[in-house]
């Protein structure tokens, strides 16, 4: 999946995750949960090892922009029917390059691909461009059971 960004061609492309990503998986999800809030023990449970999201049956995908990892994302299998969009992280320095929009049509695509009926998420309203960006991905608010995520205020869902 590629687009171009600039007039210099350079484009976002987003990949598969592979083991020698699992760096910046972790440094790019610090990075934001730092900012706005603090780290959680369901947090270090994903980022400490996010190759257990794939052996579960989920998926990683990374966003690269000139070559460097740029922005992150998991789909979390919660069963065959549901999935997870979780742990997306784009770094300060690549957002408004769409970044965050391309990672979430990934998981979109792979959920149908994978014949999924919904995805599923968690966030926090303070979170304004993301929440705004997941409704214009189709997300729509609902009440879901409680969040293990104390900063979890709002959760959406996207039928598929």
């Amino acid at each position: 999946m590629n687009f171009e960004v600039n007039k210099e061609n350079a484009v976002v492309q987003i990949i598969d995750f592979q083991d020698l990503h699992a760096e910046a998986f972790k440094v790019l999800n610090y990075e934001w949960i730092q900012q706005y809030f603090k780290l959680e023990a369901s947090d270090h449970k994903a980022l400490d090892n996010p190759q257990k999201i794939i052996q579960d049956g989920g998926f990683i995908f990374m966003a690269t922009y000139d070559e460097a990892v740029v922005g992150t994302v998991a789909l979390i299998k919660i069963n065959d029917a549901i999935y997870e969009l979780a742990k997306m992280a784009v770094t300060p320095k690549a957002q408004g390059k769409r970044v965050g929009w391309l990672l979430g049509q990934a998981c979109i695509e792979k959920g149908r691909a994978l014949g999924a009926t919904s995805l599923y998420l968690e966030s926090n309203t303070i979170l304004t461009p993301a929440i705004n960006m997941y409704y214009k991905l189709g997300f729509q608010r609902i009440e879901g059971k409680p969040s293990p995520y104390e900063r979890a205020n709002i959760q959406m869902e996207l039928m598929l």
